[in-house]
């Protein structure tokens, strides 16, 4: 069973489609979340959300990659729920230069775009982590959970700048793991999910006609997936509860895919 009820937990990008999926998820078993973001309003909306739903949870409005606004929105948690347990990095993104297009090779790259999906993915995930988790480190005790994607472990075509900010996320994460537990113990664990195909708003156009319908790479990405489905932002809860929680206190430096089978298959 895992005991998560009174924890306090802090989930970046809590106010998008996956990391609102996994606040709802954690404050379902009673945990308190603060959902951080940059955008007032999405923020407002997934509080109100979750307290609708019987949740607990706190509006935090701050930028990954602003320290400042970061340790604000960290004296803000400790002044309200005086602990913080469990760190959720799901805030990141992709930028449409940091992608090649299908009349693109390449030498078309923006490397102002590549520098900035670098910069959202894997410093907006070191940074929270040093300034959420020092708290934790300090108590010996808490769980990081970031998010990756399957996009870091293989070669997704056109996906450059992404991929490889992931791919760093992985690293990270085991190196970050290993740290902790040498110097810290046993009680502070650090991991990740690897999402595979979700819809959310930065992928629906590339994936998804007007009508509903697969995109010539959407059909593609299917085929390759056993399960023939795109995932659902809930289906990311129960792995996240999983790893926040007691039930996975020998688990660390992991990446734990969450893609239908998409990792697994070799297209024969």
């Amino acid at each position: 069973m895992n005991k998560l009820k009174g924890k306090v937990a802090i989930i970046t990008g809590g106010n998008g489609v996956l990391g609102g999926a996994m606040a709802h998820g954690l404050a379902a078993e009673g945990v308190k979340v603060g959902v951080l973001g940059r955008s007032p309003e999405t923020v407002e909306k997934r509080v109100k959300e979750i307290q609708e739903a019987d949740g607990t949870a706190l509006s935090l409005i701050a930028d990954v990659l602003d320290k400042q606004s970061l340790e604000e929105a960290r004296d803000k948690v400790l002044k309200q729920w005086k602990k913080i347990d469990i760190l959720i990095n799901a805030a990141g993104g992709n930028l449409k230069g940091a992608t090649i297009g299908p009349d693109q090779d390449f030498f078309d790259l923006s490397m102002e775009d590549f520098s900035r999906v670098n910069d959202l993915n894997l410093k907006g995930t070191v940074l929270p982590t040093y300034v959420f988790g020092k708290g934790m480190a300090s108590l010996k005790k808490g769980s990081i959970i970031n998010v990756s994607s399957m996009a870091a472990q293989s070669a997704l075509t056109r996906v450059v700048g992404y991929s490889a900010a992931k791919a760093a996320v992985d690293n990270f994460t085991r190196w970050l793991a290993v740290e902790m537990a040498q110097k810290y113990g046993d009680g502070f664990r650090v991991n990740a999910i690897a999402p595979g195909f979700f819809i959310g708003e930065q992928n629906r156009n590339l994936l998804l006609e007007k009508d509903g319908s697969l995109t010539a790479r959407g059909e593609i990405i299917i085929n390759q997936t056993p399960m023939k489905r795109f995932g659902k932002p809930e289906e990311l809860r129960g792995v996240t509860n999983w790893l926040a929680g007691e039930a996975a206190s020998f688990v660390t430096g992991i990446v734990v895919p969450v893609d239908g089978g998409f990792g697994a298959f070799s297209g024969v």
